[in-house]
């Protein structure tokens, strides 16, 4: 199987620290150039910019809230002036929100969350689209989450964000396939990163939450990011509209192993 992504333009949003790290270092392993997008943490983004270019990767970073338009256009057109355009772009940037019931949620926090997870998604692929229609070719990786059909009590923003991501994934694959350009999304489990932590560094949490995953075990990051490599290369070629789980079968009901 050939993940080669040798030459190709990659932005990864929200890349400076677990999954967004872990994907841009994947892209890069793989060949492509690679832009690590950020908004706090400068530090973090120039050691994942250092780690690809001490294997061989090109790399840039920059920073821009992708739920802000002109911050948005402002870092394509970096990439315009720096690389002349974009092959693979994985909305990765995403928040989970503060917990809280729908009656009780403060409202423009919930407002906060659908910016950033969803409108920012959109933005970023709105141009991306732009640039790959007219070269006839491109891949989008919408990172969503196994919330994107399993509820999640208390964290209604999230789940909507992320259910409304997998509708866009598909209509953006509908509109842009005539013109050579993927879009799908990659939905990750229950996945070792430091954001939740306090979950898995916790011995009961953590084993309440393994009832939850057929497979009894945590993901890591390199496998998100090995997966986001693969999806954009050549390899999956015949791959657009969907959503490929990386879940440990969490999404497979696990409560009904041993019947209904």
């Amino acid at each position: 199987m050939n993940v080669n992504l040798a030459g190709k333009r990659a932005l990864v949003t929200g890349a400076n620290s677990g999954l967004g790290r872990a994907i841009a270092l994947a892209l890069g392993a793989a060949g492509a150039r690679v832009v690590i997008d950020y908004v706090s943490e400068p530090e973090a983004a120039e050691e994942v910019a250092f780690a690809l270019r001490a294997d061989g990767a090109e790399a840039m970073t920059f920073l821009a809230d992708v739920s802000n338009t002109d911050e948005v256009s402002g870092m394509f057109a970096a990439l315009d002036a720096r690389w002349g355009g974009i092959d693979v772009l994985v909305n990765n940037a995403g928040i989970d929100g503060e917990r809280a019931l729908g009656w009780e949620a403060n409202v423009d926090a919930w407002r906060r969350v659908l910016e950033i997870d969803l409108l920012g998604p959109f933005l970023c692929a709105h141009e991306a689209l732009r640039r790959m229609v007219a070269q006839g070719s491109g891949v989008i990786i919408n990172v969503t989450s196994v919330h994107e059909v399993i509820p999640w009590t208390g964290y209604s923003a999230y789940t909507a964000a992320k259910a409304g991501l997998s509708m866009l994934t598909k209509t953006l694959a509908q509109e842009a396939a005539p013109h050579g350009v993927r879009v799908l999304a990659l939905a990750p489990g229950a996945i070792r990163t430091p954001i939740n932590e306090a979950v898995w560094s916790d011995r009961d949490a953590l084993a309440d939450l393994l009832t939850k995953i057929p497979m009894n075990r945590l993901g890591t990051p390199e496998e998100i990011g090995a997966m986001a490599a693969l999806l954009a290369s050549d390899a999956a070629s015949y791959v657009s509209g969907s959503t490929v789980f990386v879940d440990g079968a969490m999404t497979a009901y696990p409560s009904f192993a041993h019947g209904g």
